[in-house]
This record gives structure tokens, C-alpha cells and sequence, in this order.
């Protein structure tokens, strides 16, 4: 059992100084800046990604409005709280997979929300982001770290079961999220390289495997219109191929906002989502991409702060986790847009018209916001 951190009961406040407003909010202005600086732009993006659809700006307000309700909300518990019930919001969270394989709402072909009576239809799969990290943090902080590696394997049995699960949806991108937020908390646990590269030699060996057995047609053509999109340029290539005809016409300082072309003459599809970032590279060009770019890294660096500043394992584990998983958010959106990686469905974190995802983001900052807030001092 790893040595219990003892802290005195003042949270926040160790001194006994008067509690200022933020700390009795239980929020990180520094972070919560940012947040609305990159929400705000995100806004208005959208107006011009949805071609002027102020319904669907009103909507997304909304569903910032719901966001920072949980992310307050989170702000207020006490990391030790979540800790607690790691267990049991992880055994939920897989009945809810499950649940979504036998009685969920399909989709566009894909079976991934549950419409439970007296609640909104949402996905179970996105709340597994917060929730996978959170339980792999649980049970590698409960003893020594580094960990051994029984107790890695664990842990990777953690991660993976509710990918292969997510998987069967089928919802790759969600799926990787997941794996990847909870293979972050392993990895920050102590995993050593040589088990890292012994890792990567399995997942190396197991590509092929799961390329002729486990992937189905249709992500075997986003990896072969990633190599080539002019393979078939008016169907599994078109969106590729327009986002780098968006991008690359924005030029250094783009069109103007409201005046892309190719997302208002309805080549670029899906612009209000998936592919934003290619709307504001053509109306803002180089710079504003750098902008946006700068918020994200800012956003970034603040959180890993908060997570190298976290005083004991389970926080430093969980906060380390989220920051991560954020940049793959961003990474992944970006490299899928401009032709880097394949397509794989991922929003641009906090930009890209959505709900569920939204309010997932929103709660994982209310976590590191949390973390940071109720620090304690060491009193012994």
C-alpha cells in the first residue's frame, strides 16, 4: 500500500487568509480565461461554418451555457471524491456499453446513444473519457508507484476493456480517445520504456492482424484515401481533398470571415464539425490558425501546471490524463483535416458544433479546476 499524504482541513485557504472569489468558486481564472477566449472564437467560426445559421450558434450557446454548469459543478468536489467513486461510476459506465449494444439509437450506421426514459439521448461512450482515466488512476495510486507489472497489466485490462466495447459501436475515434486517456495514466504511473517499446512492437505486430480481421471496409478506406485521396476523388476522397483546397486558399491572412468559398458553396463538407478548422484556415488564413493554435497550447500548458503543482498520485495521474487527452483531441482534428492522419470523426475541441462532447470537455476541465483548488498544505 502506497504511504498516505497527510494535509491539514483548510483547502484552498492554508494560511487562514480570507477566501478571494475564485477560490471560493473553486476556478482557475487563468484557465477559465482561456476557455472563454477559445469558446468565444469557436462561436464565431461556427456562424460561418453553419452559412450564417443563427439557430445553430444559439444552440451550441446553449450547450456552453449547460457545460460550464458541470464544469462548476465538478470544480466543487473534492478530488477525493471522484476517487471514491471511481469503482462504481466505471461498473456504470460499462453497463451503459453494454446497454447501448442491445437497446441503443443508431445513427448515420452506427449504434452509439441510449434514449433512457425521462433523460436526453447521449452517449456512454463519451463519459467513459472522463471515467477510464479516473478508475486506471484509482487503482495504480492505491500502491507503489512505479507500479510492477502485474499491476500494469491491470490497469491496460481497465483501458481496454470498454475500447473493445466502444469498438463494437462501431465509434473508432471515441474508442481511441478513451484508449489513449487511459493509457496516458499507466504511462505517467511509471510504465518503463522497455514495456513501452515491447508495446508498441505488439501493436506493430497486431496491425496486420487487425487490417485483414478486425477493421471493417469502410475504415480500410479512410487509411487508403489517407495515402492516396486522389484515388477516388469524388467519393471517399472529396472532404480531404476540399479541406486542403480550403486550408491551402487561405493563404497568410485568409478570405475575411463569411467569405470562403468552399465552405459556403457547399464543397466542404460536414464544416460546422468535423472540419471547422478548414473554415477558419480559409477566412483567417496562417494567422489565425496560429491563434487558435496559441489558445490550445496555452489551455495546455496551464493544465499540465496544474497537474506537475497536484499533491498526491490519484490527481497527478487523473489531471496529467485529461491534459493529454485534450492535446490528442486537438492533434487528431487537426491532422485528420489537413491530410496527416486518417479521418476518424474527432471535433476540434470546443469549436466544432457538438453536445455531449462539449459537456465531456467541460467537465474534465471542472475536474483540473478542481485539483488545483483544493490543494492543501502538508502539515506533517
Amino acid at each position: 500500500m502506497a504511504p498516505r499524504e497527510v494535509f491539514s482541513s483548510t483547502a484552498s485557504n492554508p494560511l487562514g487568509r480570507p477566501k478571494g472569489l475564485w477560490s471560493a468558486l473553486h476556478l482557475d481564472p487563468i484557465l477559465l480565461f482561456l476557455l472563454i477566449a477559445l469558446i468565444s472564437s469557436g462561436l464565431f467560426v461556427l456562424y460561418s461554418g453553419a452559412d450564417r445559421n443563427l439557430d445553430v450558434v444559439k444552440a451550441q450557446g446553449v450547450r456552453f451555457a449547460i457545460a460550464f454548469v458541470v464544469m462548476l459543478v465538478f470544480a466543487q468536489l473534492d478530488p477525493s471524491v471522484f476517487r471514491r467513486w471511481a469503482p462504481w461510476l466505471y461498473i456504470l459506465g460499462l453497463a451503459g456499453l453494454v446497454a447501448v449494444l442491445f437497446m441503443g439509437v443508431g445513427a448515420k450506421g452506427a449504434q452509439r446513444w441510449l434514449a433512457l426514459p425521462g433523460l436526453p439521448r447521449f452517449q456512454p461512450s463519451e463519459l467513459m473519457k472522463l471515467v477510464v482515466p479516473i478508475m486506471a488512476a484509482w487503482y495504480l495510486s492505491r500502491h507503489f508507484l512505479p507500479p510492477r507489472l502485474s499491476r500494469i497489466g491491470v490497469g491496460l485490462v481497465i483501458v481496454l476493456l470498454p475500447m473493445l466495447l466502444i469498438v463494437r459501436q462501431p465509434d473508432l475515434g471515441t474508442s481511441l480517445l478513451v484508449g489513449m486517456a487511459g493509457l496516458f495514466v499507466v504511462f505517467f504511473a511509471g510504465m518503463s520504456w522497455k514495456l513501452i517499446g515491447a508495446f508498441l512492437a505488439m501493436v506493430s505486430v497486431a496491425a496486420p492482424v487487425m487490417w485483414f480481421f478486425g477493421m471493417r471496409d469502410y475504415q480500410k478506406q479512410r487509411v487508403l484515401t489517407l495515402l492516396d485521396p486522389q484515388s477516388d476523388p469524388l467519393g471517399a476522397g472529396w472532404n480531404i481533398i476540399q479541406s486542403k483546397t480550403a486550408i491551402g486558399s487561405g493563404g497568410f491572412d485568409g478570405k475575411g470571415w463569411l467569405q470562403g468559398t468552399q465552405s459556403h458553396l457547399e464543397f466542404l463538407p460536414e464544416s460546422h464539425t468535423d472540419f471547422i478548422v478548414a473554415v477558419l484556415a480559409e477566412e483567417f488564413g496562417f494567422v489565425g490558425i496560429l491563434l487558435l493554435l496559441s489558445v490550445y497550447f496555452l489551455i495546455i500548458l496551464r493544465c499540465l501546471f496544474i497537474s506537475v503543482t497536484a499533491q498526491d498520485s490519484f490527481s497527478r495521474l487523473v489531471a496529467g490524463a485529461l491534459t493529454m487527452t485534450f492535446f490528442i483531441y486537438v492533434f487528431v482534428n487537426v491532422g485528420m483535416v489537413s491530410g496527416l492522419l486518417p479521418v476518424v470523426g474527432v471535433p476540434l475541441p470546443l469549436v466544432s458544433y457538438g453536445g455531449t462532447s462539449t459537456v465531456t470537455l467541460m467537465a474534465a476541465f471542472g475536474i483540473l479546476m478542481s485539483i488545483h483548488t483544493h490543494r492543501r498544505m502538508i502539515s506533517a
